[in-house]
């Protein structure tokens, strides 16, 4: 990391920044090249286990490109705040931003799917929900271990 004075190394404090985003981009590759796509998640982070759970169709050119290869990108970022200066060259941004590498796996069991949906659901409306069997069938819930992860934050 170029700017080490905005690095953040306290996993307390990444969870925070975590906490507060709601949108995880992922990126992927697939044989048509590069992908991005922005999705909602939830998450945990155990023993510096850092895990998302993200949900999609059963189909289409994410699901596919997860399935021929699950290395992955991710990021996130929030705490986005315009700082004026005199002159355009003072002018900057504030942000708190995680990123990081991991691998994507496809959660097939009925239990890890409704834990997951249930975390998704809770980190998005902070409510807790119900889910049976029946509503995990329609999509499908993916797990991605971070396997490095850094953060990096600007307040002035």
């Amino acid at each position: 990391m170029r700017r080490n004075d905005r690095q953040i190394t306290s996993t307390e404090k990444i969870i925070e920044i975590i906490k507060k985003c709601k949108i995880i981009r992922i990126a992927l590759q697939d044989k048509d090249g590069l992908y991005i796509v922005p999705m909602n998640f939830g998450f945990t982070c155990e023993k510096g286990e850092l895990c998302f759970y993200l949900h999609s169709a059963v189909e289409g050119r994410k699901v596919a490109a997860f399935a021929e290869n699950p290395c992955v990108a991710f990021e996130l970022d929030c705490d986005h705040q315009l700082t004026e200066a005199e002159i355009p060259c003072g002018f900057g941004y504030n942000f708190s931003s995680v990123v990081g590498n991991g691998r994507i796996e496809l959660l097939n069991g009925t239990a890890d799917k409704i834990s997951a949906l249930t975390l998704l659901m809770q980190h998005q409306t902070g409510k807790s929900f119900v889910f049976t069997e029946q509503m995990t069938k329609g999509v499908n819930v993916y797990r991605l271990k971070a396997d490095d992860f850094s953060a990096k934050q600007r307040m002035k």
